[in-house]
């Protein structure tokens, strides 16, 4: 019987769809042109958002009706603090020890305090949450990215990124230390990560209609997710240089150096607005 670890990369599930979190404020400008798998990638979104569109979005709706929101949110608490250990053991692959102590504080005060994790009193404490993965981790180490790879099941990724999945998910999950030394009958262990991609999901359902108004989805989630890894790569703060070469195409590409996410929203809907004035046009 498979163990929880083998689950783990479904608790990324779509993360096309978490990537939603930011697209309020995060959006892109004209769409890159660096896409060599792209064939493979569109019909690989496809597949992605038919399986949320029929399982996973109203399974969503459905745990929001009957979860009341204290409990949706100690849940999500619950989730972000016992997967801190990922986090620590990257920033210290990093070379970053205050961030791990950080992320160690934070996660030895939710568990006692906090009563496993289900409050946050840490962040009340204004103990910053310094999350990572070992995707970051090689790009900190210098390995290139390579090229955008849409995958089944998973969403959004490149050929450095999608190595976060078996170290991450193998390796420093505490989830699956505890799957590994505990033996299961009726699959239980399928449980925590199930739970914790509806509790993931039901925090989209308000962004699903932002997507749709995307002109082309799948090169908005694309360039949307690309941007966001790189804001993180850097801190939320980006050279210029790099920005530049992101928004390729862009009609506004500016040299400031501080990420304006809401600047490039208004690019993307520039950009969209264009394109179908032009469909209008050519009609």
């Amino acid at each position: 019987m498979p163990s929880l670890p083998r689950l783990a990369p479904l608790s990324r599930l779509l993360p096309a769809l978490a990537m939603l979190l930011l697209l309020a404020g995060c959006a892109i400008a004209p769409p890159r042109t660096d896409d060599p798998l792209e064939k493979f990638n569109r019909k690989s979104y496809a597949f992605n958002m038919a399986l949320d569109t029929h399982v996973l979005r109203p399974v969503a709706v459905g745990y929001t009706k009957v979860t009341p929101k204290p409990v949706q949110t100690s849940i999500s608490n619950f989730f972000t603090n016992i997967r801190l250990p990922i986090s620590i053991a990257n920033n210290l692959l990093q070379a970053r020890p205050s961030a791990a102590m950080d992320d160690t504080g934070r996660f030895l005060i939710n568990m006692t305090v906090g009563l496993a994790g289900f409050f946050d009193p840490a962040t009340k404490m204004q103990i910053p949450l310094k999350e990572t993965d070992f995707g970051i981790t090689l790009a900190r180490w210098g390995l290139p990215e390579g090229d955008f790879l849409m995958v089944p099941f998973l969403g959004p990724s490149t050929f450095r990124d999608v190595w976060q999945y078996p170290v991450d998910g193998y390796l420093f999950d505490p989830l699956s230390y505890f799957s590994s030394n505990h033996k299961f009958h009726w699959g239980q262990y399928y449980i925590p990560q199930v739970v914790y991609f509806i509790q993931m999901r039901a925090q989209l359902l308000d962004a699903d209609s932002f997507l749709k108004e995307a002109y082309d989805p799948y090169a908005f989630v694309r360039d949307a997710w690309r941007q966001n890894r790189l804001n993180k790569i850097y801190d939320g703060n980006p050279p210029a240089d790099v920005m530049l070469k992101l928004q390729q195409g862009g009609s506004n590409q500016n040299n400031q150096q501080n990420y304006d996410p809401e600047e490039l929203l208004k690019e993307q809907q520039k950009w969209e607005q264009q394109q179908k004035q032009q469909k209008s046009g050519g009609a």
